[in-house]
C-alpha cells in the first residue's frame, strides 16, 4: 500500500482565542479526519500527542471528541491499541481493499471472498519493526500554502503553460524524492505522493512548481520511461489477498497481489514481483503485480542474500548459451600462439592472492639483468583471447560489467569455466598473459617498459598470509625475491606520495561463517605489507599502460583509451569537511590547493588509532569526487596520476578487458577507435560497478544485523558516526557494526539534532553529544527484515530514576533525576558561547553522515 507523507493528512484550522481566554467557537474534530492519518501513516504508531497535533487541537472539547472517536475507531476494528494511548492501522492491506471502489474489490476479489476486518496475530510492526531513520516532516503546504490537500484536478490549460522539464528520478526516502535533470543547475524535490509512482531511474516529465529553502521543487506529469517495474520484499497474504512491503527503502508504496497472481508463494516470504498495472492519476490505490519468484520464507540467509540479489537486478545464473559457448572452449594452447609471443616459462613466477581466492588473474615474475638491474613482470589473464567480440560470452560480460562479492558469494562477470579454469592463472599450468613488464633498480627507479602478449608458468600460489611471513623475515621459498619486491614496492610508494597521493582509505568488514553462512565473527580486515606491495605492482602497470597509449600520439584527437578518473574534490565539499574536522580540533590549511594532499595526509596520521579515526577518515573519503570510466584523460586525483587506467583484473571487470582490446590494436598499429561507443561502454561500467558497491554494502549490513541478533543484551563500546532528528548512529569499534540510538530514549533529558554542529543538545541540562564521542551501548534490537540494530546507552543511575523518567516520558513531561556534573554545568555556557561563534557550513558536507544525501553514492574513492 502507499505510504503518503504526513502532509496528506488534513489538520483542523487552530480555535484562536482572546488572551488569557479560552476559545469560544473551535472547530469541531470528525471521526473521518482521524481515521485519514491513520489511513494515511499505515504502518505507524501514533499517540495521541501526535494526533493533538497534527488536527491542531487547542481546546478540552477537541481533546474529548479524539478520545470519543479513537475508541470508536478500536471498537469497530480499524485502529489497534498497542499501549498506553498508542494505536495503530489494524490491517493497512483490508483497510485498502475495504475502502476501495465497489468496482476495484470486484475485480480484485472476484468470488467474493470474505475478507476480515481484523489481523490476527503479531501486528506489522512487531514482525517488521519500525524504520528508525525519519526525515523532517511534510507540514501542510509545505509546498502548496493554499490547501491542505493539493488539487490534482486538471485545469484547462495549465499543464502547457507550466514549465517542465525532463530528468531521473533519485529516491532519497519515502518521503520526497530528487529528480536531476541538465535542464535544472539544481535537483528537483518531488514528494512522493506527486511522483505517480515514479521509481528510481525511472525518467520523467516534471512540473516545476517554485522553490522551497532554496531548492526547487514540483510534480511529475508524466513517466516517460519505468527501468525496472520489479520490486523485493515480504509478502503478506490474508483472506486471499497479497500486499509486498518493499525491502528497500527507495520505494514507497506496497504493491498489490491479487490471488490469481500469488503463483504459490504464502506468507510471509520474501519475493520478486512485477508491477503489472500502476493506477491512473498515480493517487488513491496501490499498484498491481504478480510474484514472479519467491526466495524463501524471509530472514532465512538464503532467501535474504538472493532478495538481495534481486533487488539489484543480479544475475542468478548465466544463461544456458553463455554456459554452452564456455564449456566449448579448448584448453589446449596451439604451438602457433605460442610462438606470437613472448615466453615467460621459465623466468621466477607467482601469484599472490587471499587464501580462498579462485580466480587468479594476475601473477608476478622478476628476475635480474645483466646490468644488475631488475625485471619485474606484471601479468594479466588474457581474457580477451577468449572471449571474442561478437560471442554471447562477451555480450553477457558487457552487461555484467563487473563481478559482485558479496558477504558469502560472488556472482562473477564470467562462467566458472573462465573465471576459474582457464583464465586463471593456476600454478604448474601454462597460461596466456598480457604482460606489462618493467625494468627496475633497487631503489624503484623506473628505465624502461614493455607491453605485450605472453605465455608463463607460475610457479607458486601465495596466500597473503605466507607471503607476509616472507617479509618478515621466514626463511623459505622465495623469500629473497618477495623482500626484494617489497623494498622496492615501498619506494615506489614513497614517490608517490612524494608526488601528491591521498592515504584515506574506508576500512573492510570481514565475517567468519559457519556451513550454513551464519555469521560467527566480524572483524576488520588488517591491509599489510603482502596487500600494499601487491597493490603498488598493479598500480605502476595500470598508470604505464595509460601513459603508453596517452603518448602513442601527441596531438589531439588522441587515442581512443578507457581512463578510471578521479576528479579533484569540489571546494565547497572540502571546505565543509574542514569544518568538521575542526569540532574535532584538527585544523585543515585549504588556502593553497597544491599542498591539499599534504594537509589530508596529515589530517589521517593523526587520527590514526583516535576514536573519530573511522568517522574522520570515512567522511574524507565521500568528500571526495567517485572515481569513473571515462574516455577523457583526466587524471586520478587520489592516486596522484596524470593518466591511469584499469588494465590488471579482466576476469572481474569489463574495463579491463575494454583496455585491453584497445591498447593491443595500438601495439598492432590499428587506427584510432571510435569514441562514442567506448564512452558508452565506460558509462554502463560505472554505473554497474554502483550498483554493485551498494548490493555488498546491503549484504554486509544483513549479516552485521544478522550477528547482531545473537549478542541482544550486551554491552558494547562505539563511537557516534551519524545523526538525524529522531537518533543518533553508534559504530562498534570491534566489528563496526552500526546501530541507532533513539533521541527520546537516551536518559536524562531531552535531546535536539543541532545539525549546524554536527551534535544533539540536551534540551534542559545542555548536555553534548557529538561526532566521535565514544558511548556505551546495549544491543536492544537486531532486525534481519529491516537490516536496523536499535541499541540504549548504558544507564547506571538506581532503578527508581529510571522508572521515574519513563514516566515522565509516557506522560509528556520533562524527565527528572539527571544532574549533570559540575564540570558539565561549567562547560554548558562556554559550550554555548562556542556554538553561536562557529560559523554554520554550506550545504554539501553535512549531509551525507547527518542524514543520508540523496546522492551519497557519488562519493567515496575507488581507485
Amino acid at each position: 500500500m502507499k505510504r503518503k507523507d504526513d502532509s496528506a493528512a488534513p489538520r483542523a484550522p487552530r480555535a484562536k482565542a482572546a488572551r488569557g481566554e479560552e476559545a469560544t467557537a473551535a472547530a469541531s474534530v470528525s471521526k473521518d479526519l482521524v481515521f485519514r492519518i491513520f489511513r494515511d501513516n499505515p504502518t505507524k504508531v501514533l499517540a495521541y500527542r501526535q494526533l493533538s497535533r497534527r488536527l491542531g487541537v487547542t481546546t478540552k472539547q477537541q481533546r474529548e471528541e479524539i478520545f470519543d472517536h479513537l475508541k470508536a475507531l478500536k471498537k469497530a476494528g480499524l485502529i489497534t491499541l498497542l499501549q498506553n494511548d498508542e494505536y495503530r492501522l489494524t490491517d493497512p492491506g483490508i483497510t485498502e481493499f475495504a475502502t476501495a471502489p465497489a468496482s476495484s474489490r470486484r475485480a480484485r476479489n472476484p468470488e467474493n471472498t470474505p475478507v476480515p476486518a481484523r489481523r490476527s496475530g503479531r501486528p506489522i510492526e512487531t514482525e517488521f519493526g519500525q524504520d528508525p531513520v525519519v526525515h523532517r516532516r511534510r507540514e501542510a503546504g509545505f509546498d502548496f500554502p493554499d490547501a491542505d490537500e493539493p488539487d490534482t484536478r486538471r485545469r484547462p490549460g495549465r499543464e502547457h503553460d507550466a514549465q517542465t522539464i525532463t530528468g531521473t528520478v533519485s529516491l532519497a526516502t519515502d518521503q520526497f524524492a530528487f529528480v536531476i535533470s541538465e535542464e535544472s543547475e539544481t535537483d528537483v524535490r518531488v514528494f512522493t505522493d506527486r511522483l505517480k509512482f515514479a521509481m528510481h531511474g525511472d525518467t520523467v516529465r516534471l512540473r516545476l512548481r517554485g522553490s522551497r529553502d532554496g531548492r526547487p521543487v514540483g510534480d511529475v506529469v508524466e513517466v516517460i520511461n519505468r527501468v525496472r517495474p520489479e520490486v523485493v520484499g515480504r509478502l503478506f497474504v490474508q483472506g486471499g489477498i497479497g500486499f509486498v512491503k518493499p525491502d528497500s527503502r527507495k520505494l514507497y508504496f506496497d504493491v498489490f497481489v491479487p490471488f490469481e497472481n500469488l503463483h504459490g508463494a504464502n506468507h510471509g516470504e520474501k519475493v520478486l514481483v512485477r508491477i503489472t498495472e500502476f493506477p491512473e492519476g498515480g493517487e488513491g490505490r496501490s499498484p498491481v503485480g504478480e510474484v514472479v519468484r519467491s526466495f524463501g520464507q524471509a530472514g532465512e540467509n538464503e532467501a535474504e542474500i538472493n532478495a538481495i540479489m534481486a533487488e539489484f537486478g543480479l544475475p542468478f545464473e548465466f544463461p544456458t548459451d553463455v554456459e554452452a559457448e564456455s564449456e566449448s572452449i579448448s584448453d589446449v594452447i596451439p604451438q602457433s600462439e605460442i610462438e606470437r609471443r613472448r615466453d615467460f616459462r621459465d623466468v621466477t613466477t607467482f601469484t599472490i592472492d587471499p587464501a580462498d581466492a579462485k580466480d587468479f588473474d594476475d601473477a608476478l615474475s622478476i628476475r635480474k639483468l645483466e646490468n644488475d638491474h631488475w625485471e619485474i613482470g606484471v601479468h594479466i589473464a588474457d581474457v580477451t583471447h577468449y572471449v571474442r567480440p561478437g560471442t554471447e560470452l562477451e555480450r553477457e560480460a558487457k552487461y555484467r560489467a563487473t563481478s559482485v562479492y558479496l558477504v558469502d558469494r560472488v556472482i562473477p562477470m564470467l562462467p566458472e569455466r573462465l573465471s576459474n579454469g582457464l583464465c586463471s592463472l593456476r600454478p604448474n599450468e601454462d597460461k596466456l598473459t598480457f604482460s606489462a613488464v618493467f625494468e627496475l633498480d633497487e631503489n624503484g627507479k623506473l628505465y624502461n617498459s614493455w607491453f605485450g602478449k605472453t605465455i608463463i608458468h607460475s610457479d607458486r600460489r601465495f596466500a597473503y598470509e605466507e607471503a607476509q611471513e616472507r617479509i618478515e623475515g621466514l626463511d623459505s621459498d622465495y623469500t629473497a625475491e618477495i623482500q626484494l619486491m617489497n623494498s622496492i614496492a615501498k619506494k615506489l610508494c614513497a614517490a608517490r606520495f612524494k608526488q601528491g597521493a591521498i592515504s584515506f582509505e574506508t576500512q573492510e568488514v570481514k565475517f567468519k561463517l559457519d556451513e550454513n553462512g551464519k555469521p560467527q565473527g566480524v572483524y576488520v580486515k588488517e591491509r599489510k605489507d603482502a596487500h600494499k606491495m601487491i597493490e603498488e605492482f598493479m598500480l605502476l602497470a595500470n598508470r604505464k599502460v595509460a601513459e603508453f597509449v596517452f603518448k602513442l600520439k601527441n596531438r589531439k584527437p588522441r587515442l581512443t583509451m578507457v581512463y578510471r578518473v578521479h576528479e579533484a574534490p569540489d571546494p565547497d565539499r572540502l571546505q565543509n569537511f574542514a569544518l568538521f574536522a575542526k569540532k574535532f580540533g584538527h585544523n585543515l590549511d585549504l588556502t593553497n590547493p597544491k599542498k591539499l594532499s599534504t594537509e589530508l595526509n596529515d589530517l589521517s596520521e593523526t587520527v590514526m588509532g583516535r576514536p573519530e579515526q573511522n568517522v574522520i577518515q570515512t567522511l574524507a573519503v565521500r568528500t571526495m569526487s567517485k572515481a569513473i570510466y571515462t574516455t577523457e584523460p583526466l587524471g586520478h586525483f587520489g592516486l596522484a596520476f596524470e593518466h591511469y587506467s584499469h588494465f590488471t583484473s579482466p576476469i572481474r571487470r569489463y574495463p579491463d578487458m575494454m583496455a585491453h582490446r584497445l591498447l593491443e590494436h595500438y601495439l598492432e598499429g590499428g587506427k584510432n577507435v571510435e569514441v562514442g561507443p567506448v564512452e558508452e561502454e565506460c558509462k554502463h561500467s560505472s554505473e554497474r560497478e554502483k550498483l554493485a558497491a551498494t548490493a555488498e554494502r546491503a549484504s554486509i549490513k544483513y549479516k552485521q544485523v544478522e550477528f547482531m541478533s545473537e549478542v541482544i543484551g550486551e554491552t558494547f563500546t562505539g563511537v557516534v558516526s551519524g545523526l538525524t532528528e529522531r537518533g543518533l548512529y553508534v559504530e562498534i569499534e570491534e566489528n563496526k557494526c552500526e546501530g541507532m540510538v533513539r533521541l527520546n530514549e537516551i536518559p536524562g533529558d531531552f535531546f535536539e539534532l543541532d545539525r549546524d554542529n554536527y551534535r544533539i543538545v540536551g534540551r534542559n541540562t545542555k548536555r553534548i553529544i557529538q561526532f566521535g564521542d565514544e558511548m556505551q551501548v546495549v544491543v536492544k534490537a537486531a532486525n534481519l527484515l529491516d537490516r536496523t540494530i536499535d541499541f540504549e546507552l548504558v544507564d547506571e543511575r538506581p532503578d527508581h530514576v529510571k522508572r521515574r523518567e519513563q514516566e515522565d516520558r509516557r506522560q509528556g513531561s520533562k524527565p527528572r533525576g539527571y544532574r549533570p556534573s559540575a564540570a558539565a554545568e561549567e562547560a554548558a555556557p562556554a559550550a554555548k558561547a562556542a556554538s553561536a561563534a562557529r560559523p554554520v557550513p554550506a550545504s554539501g558536507l553535512g549531509q551525507p553522515v547527518i542524514a543520508r544525501r540523496h546522492d551519497e553514492a557519488t562519493a567515496g574513492q575507488r581507485s
